[in-house]
Formats: C-alpha cells, sequence, structure tokens
C-alpha cells in the first residue's frame, strides 16, 4: 500500500502530465496504480474505522462510579471483584490498565479545592438536621465559627424564621448573607437552577437587612462548616433514650452546649470563638428595634360552609370569618386556628378526608331540615290559614300516604262554617294524635263532640297499704 506521500506525488505527476503511464513512469510504478489512486481521491476520504470491542468496556461504567466514590483512591485490587461480577473475564493485568487510564482521566476532571477566607461579618451558614422526632436547626458564624444549635419539632418556614431570629439576638448582629441550603421551607421555586426565595423569608430579610444566598443542589462539600456542626450536634448534644426529655429542656441543654463549646479553642481558627465574636460584632449590622411578626401557621381562606382544609380534612370555624384569612397550625394532635393573633378555633386533628365541626360555630346545634307550606290553590289557602294545627295535619296525612289528599283538605276546611274554627282546630289535633286523615273521620269527630275520650299523662303508681300475709317454707309442703 502506497504511503501518504508517495500518493501525493502520483496526484502531483498527474496534474502536471495529464496521463496515467507518464505519471507512472515518473513515480515508478504502473498506470494502473495511478488510476487507482486518483479514483481513491475523487471518492473522497475513507470512512473512520469503528472501534473494535474490548473486553474490559462491560466493567468501565462500575470503575467510574467506584472512582467517584472513594475520590479516586480505590485500587485496581479491589475493583477486580465488582468487575468480575458485571461480567468482566479478562486478566488482573489488562483491568490494571483499564483503572489506570479511568484515574487520569478522573484527575483531570476533579473539582479543583481551595480553602474558604471568610471576611468578619459577612456569612452565617445555617442547616437542618433531624435525630429521630427531633429536628436540630444548626447555625455557623463562618469567620469566628460561633455555634448555635436549637431543637424544634418540625422544620416549617416559621420555626426556621423564628430560631433564625434568635440566632440573630444571641450573636448580637446581623450578618450581610446568611447560606442555606435549598431548603423547601424557605424557597418558592427553582428557575434555570436560580432559587426563587419565598416572599415571607425575603420579608423577613428586608427587616433584618441581610441578603439570602442558597447553596448549590446536591453538593454537600459547598457548605461543610454547617454539616460538620449537625453531625457534632448530633454525638456530643444528643443523648439517646433521653425521650422523656421536653422541647424547653432540650433547648435549655442547647443553650449551656453552645456556651460550652464557644468557650473552647477551635481546632482550625486556634482561637475562642466567643472570643472572636467580641471583635465581629463590629462588623455586625445591629438588629432592629423590632423583631418582624412571623406567622405561627398556614393561611388558608374560610369557604362559605365556614370551614377550612388543613391535611386534606375539613375543619369548622365561627361562620362570622367567611371569606376571612386564618392562620392554621398542628401542634401536639390538635389543629389551632387562630385570626388577628387570637385562637378562634381549636379542634383535635382528624383523618385526611374527615371533617370536625363544633355547633358553637354555627350558633347552635345543627337543626332538621323543615320545608315551608307554601299553598298554591283556594282551598289549600284555606286549610292553612288555620294554623300551626292543620300544618302539622297535612305533613302527618303526607307522610302517611293518604290518597286524594287535596279534596280532603278541601272538604275538612268547609266544616269551619257549621262547627266554627276552634272545634275544627280541635278536632284536626285529636285527627292527627290517632292519625284519622279522612275528612270523614275529623267529621265523625266534630259529630261526637264532648263525648270523646280525652288522653291524659299516665300518672304515678298507686300506693295502697296491703294486709300481711303469714308466709310458709318450702319444707312445710315435704311429703315426709
Amino acid at each position: 500500500m502506497k504511503s501518504l506521500r508517495e500518493r501525493m506525488d502520483i496526484v502531483a505527476a498527474y496534474r502536471d502530465l495529464g496521463s496515467y503511464r507518464a505519471a507512472a513512469d515518473l513515480c515508478g510504478t504502473t498506470h494502473k496504480t495511478v488510476r487507482r489512486v486518483l479514483e481513491r481521491r475523487r471518492q473522497g476520504p475513507p470512512p473512520p474505522r469503528a472501534p473494535r470491542p474490548r473486553n474490559v468496556d462491560v466493567a468501565r461504567d462500575a470503575v467510574r462510579e467506584k472512582l467517584a466514590a472513594t475520590d479516586g483512591r480505590i485500587s485496581a485490587k479491589r475493583l477486580l471483584p465488582l468487575a468480575q461480577a458485571v461480567g468482566y473475564a479478562g486478566s488482573a493485568r489488562n483491568f490494571r490498565r483499564l483503572v489506570r487510564a479511568e484515574k487520569d482521566a478522573w484527575r483531570r476532571r476533579r473539582r479543583v479545592y481551595r480553602p474558604w477566607l471568610p471576611t468578619p461579618g459577612e456569612h452565617l451558614a445555617i442547616d437542618w438536621g433531624q435525630i429521630g422526632p427531633l429536628h436540630i436547626f444548626s447555625a455557623v458564624l463562618v469567620w469566628s465559627r460561633v455555634r448555635f444549635v436549637r431543637f424544634a419539632l418540625d422544620e416549617r418556614r416559621e420555626t426556621t424564621l423564628r430560631l433564625l431570629a434568635e440566632c440573630f439576638e444571641a450573636i448580637g448582629g446581623v450578618p450581610t448573607v446568611v447560606l442555606a441550603d435549598r431548603m423547601a421551607c424557605l424557597k418558592a421555586g427553582v428557575v434555570a437552577n436560580v432559587v426563587v426565595p419565598h416572599p415571607e423569608y425575603v420579608r423577613f430579610a428586608s427587616h433584618f437587612g441581610f441578603r439570602p444566598d442558597f447553596c448549590e443542589a446536591h453538593d454537600p462539600e459547598s457548605k461543610g462548616v454547617v454539616e460538620n456542626l449537625v453531625g457534632y450536634a448530633k454525638r456530643d448534644l444528643v443523648i439517646p433514650g433521653d425521650a422523656a426529655a421536653s422541647l424547653a429542656e432540650r433547648n435549655a441543654s442547647a443553650v449551656a452546649w453552645c456556651a460550652e463549646v464557644n468557650g473552647c479553642v477551635h481546632s482550625e481558627t486556634a482561637a475562642v470563638p466567643a472570643v472572636r465574636l467580641i471583635a465581629e460584632r463590629s462588623a455586625l449590622r445591629p438588629l432592629p428595634s423590632l423583631r418582624p411578626p412571623v406567622r405561627t401557621g398556614e393561611l388558608r381562606t374560610v369557604d362559605r360552609l365556614s370551614t377550612i382544609r388543613f391535611g386534606s380534612a375539613r375543619y369548622s370555624v365561627p361562620h362570622a370569618l367567611v371569606g376571612k384569612k386564618v392562620e392554621v397550625a398542628a401542634v401536639d394532635g390538635e389543629i389551632v386556628v387562630t385570626y388577628a393573633g387570637a385562637e378562634v378555633a381549636r379542634h383535635l386533628a382528624v383523618a385526611p378526608g374527615e371533617a370536625s365541626i363544633l355547633d358553637a360555630h354555627y350558633g347552635g346545634a345543627r337543626s332538621r331540615p323543615s320545608r315551608a307550606v307554601r299553598a298554591r290553590t283556594t282551598s289549600e289557602r284555606a286549610f292553612v290559614a288555620l294554623g300551626p294545627a292543620a300544618e302539622g295535619f297535612l305533613r302527618a296525612a303526607a307522610a302517611a300516604g293518604t290518597a286524594r289528599l287535596a279534596s280532603e283538605l278541601g272538604e275538612i276546611s268547609t266544616l269551619e262554617a257549621a262547627f266554627g274554627r276552634e272545634r275544627l282546630i280541635a278536632a284536626i289535633e285529636r285527627a292527627t294524635a290517632f292519625r284519622r286523615f279522612r275528612a270523614a273521620d275529623v267529621r265523625s269527630i266534630l259529630d261526637a263532640g264532648e263525648g270523646v275520650i280525652t288522653l291524659v299523662v299516665p300518672g304515678a303508681p298507686l300506693a295502697l297499704a296491703l294486709p300481711a300475709v303469714p308466709v310458709r317454707p318450702l319444707s312445710a309442703y315435704a311429703i315426709s
């Protein structure tokens, strides 16, 4: 096969001479070779050769994952059993070549680290941790390394802002930037990897005068200073098995623990954090005169049924708050509803889909539904005009399924002219009591006049003084 230089000489000779044979004589080859070289040149370069599969390809992804997980420290000897488990069947020497090449490539891609040189009063890093039912709020003033730790029962936005305000009061000032993880309670969303803070967090930051900042997603190395504090608090502050301690007792222990660790020499700065804080306070912003009001629960709008929905359940509130916004919070298994800072309702928590309704929120116990009687014809209006007794007779007769009820009512209303209004009303009441709903029944009661039996309420049992009777035992009747 001709080399690249020889092929270029053949092409140049043919361009100058214009004949296959003349170019072949000049280059010392045959005219067929000249023709073949020119044809391949006209066709363009040959397609690239497909890479040949290698027996180490089945283990390449596993090797890369382990190198990233161990920071490139794992050896080929430790990786070989893993590679064989995923299907590698080659030699150990060939596998060592793969590991060496992947380590070189990983080192070229590896993150470049440099120490963080903090500025006094610049950054405060915060984060949440959890151990069992307890949530641990941790904060570190980065330059002085002053640590702040408190316990809580949840990680809601209101709890986070309340503890952050307490942290500012503990250190005696406000830093320029508060660096937080991408906490769901403090962010409203993420757009193109840019975190949008929650509006309440923005108002809180504006009141204290700091700038909220967030770490990179899935990157614990960017906030190691506070991650180490969370682990330190879990190991040194939380006492396993001390479940009987209340939240107030745990926070009292946290205050004492923070005073202890902030009074010891820090291994990184070789200084006492409490002493450095005295110098750093001059760079902190002053605290505002008043702490901003922080909501104690979630906002809900009272619907027209005088209820709010919380946790997929429904809870009643006073009907005067329809259309108003109230705050709802779960406290020790109870749902507490507040309005304008005052508690307006308290319910036991119910399961999703259920409802907790209090009669006091609606002005009393629930009444049975009652549909008004509306007379349309002349005979109906004449009968209803007899008063409540006629209305009760009508409802009872309808419930009993009385046939031709409209005509019966018309006949009953005509009896008023013959017997009078009062006697007719009394007869209607008696017919209702005995469930007799025909006009003939009412007429029979009117014809009986005063001779009908009047029902009365049963009286007390009759007490009679009976004479004493001698009693013999059963043995007296025995057959001897």
